[in-house]
């Protein structure tokens, strides 16, 4: 099974239904980023530092990003309603018409380009001064092209912001766990659901259109970055909530860095 072409139907089925992460935020967001008063998540809870951005201030005029596995109208049009040149890259084209139908009613100009973020090769090289990523590498089996990928589009002295997993998320049955309202320890890692999924349960995900996931260790993660010629200058870990995870509360289940391409 190409899994990218699968996540991509699936995403698009899931953003068609409705999400957290598939529905546009209201015009007042945006209307705010214009006056310059605008956060963004990497994560469920907690909003990106300011200090994160360039110069640490909430005018991106004139600031290339590329909002890599980000749409759905939320993030890409705050980027835009606050001076930015963005570029929106997903796999799900329904998200990504999100992104250019909100930035359309507001009057602003973005890019969109559907396609597997392990393949930037539209993008010319050193094209963008920041990569947005909120958590989407699950969907990914491999991070290393990713990784060599936004070093290679971003200019030197850039940033790459990611938000991703905790890889001990994935050590549990997540079904029996709500069922039964306490965690249940079931697979070990690195966890992929094509492998660890017996038959019948992994039948029934697909049939209802469920993304499939990869766990990443840390090494991957984090290590992964700074062998692609990154230095990791900031990070944070976020819970998530209580109707998303029994886990909630037991461990930060997702975590963000911000690295700088040396």
């Amino acid at each position: 099974m190409n899994i990218y072409e699968y996540n991509r139907n699936a995403w698009n089925f899931q953003s068609i239904e409705g999400c957290r992460w598939s529905t546009p935020y209201d015009d007042e967001v945006f209307a705010r980023a214009k006056n310059l008063d605008w956060s963004v998540i990497l994560t469920p809870n907690k909003a990106v530092p300011t200090s994160w951005f360039p110069n640490s201030h909430p005018d991106l005029t004139g600031t290339d990003i590329l909002a890599l596995a980000s749409g759905g109208g939320q993030q890409v049009p705050i980027f835009a309603s606050a001076g930015a040149n963005v570029t929106s890259f997903d796999a799900s084209d329904i998200q990504l018409d999100k992104d250019t139908d909100v930035c359309e009613k507001l009057g602003l100009k973005i890019k969109t380009i559907q396609g597997d973020m392990a393949d930037l090769s539209e993008l010319a090289d050193e094209s963008f001064d920041l990569i947005f990523n909120p958590v989407s590498n699950v969907f990914a089996e491999n991070l290393e092209p990713i990784w060599n990928e936004c070093a290679r589009v971003l200019r030197r002295g850039g940033k790459l912001m990611c938000g991703a997993m905790t890889p001990a998320f994935y050590i549990f049955d997540h079904v029996e766990s709500e069922e039964t309202g306490k965690p249940v320890v079931a697979y070990k890692l690195p966890y992929s659901d094509m492998d660890a999924l017996d038959a019948e349960p992994l039948s029934e995900q697909l049939e209802a259109q469920l993304s499939v996931e990869y766990s990443h260790s840390m090494e991957a993660q984090v290590g992964g970055q700074c062998a692609a010629g990154f230095a990791v200058t900031g990070f944070y870990e976020d819970d998530w909530d209580d109707e998303s995870t029994v886990l909630n509360g037991l461990f930060p289940v997702m975590f963000a860095t911000c690295a700088v391409k040396l």
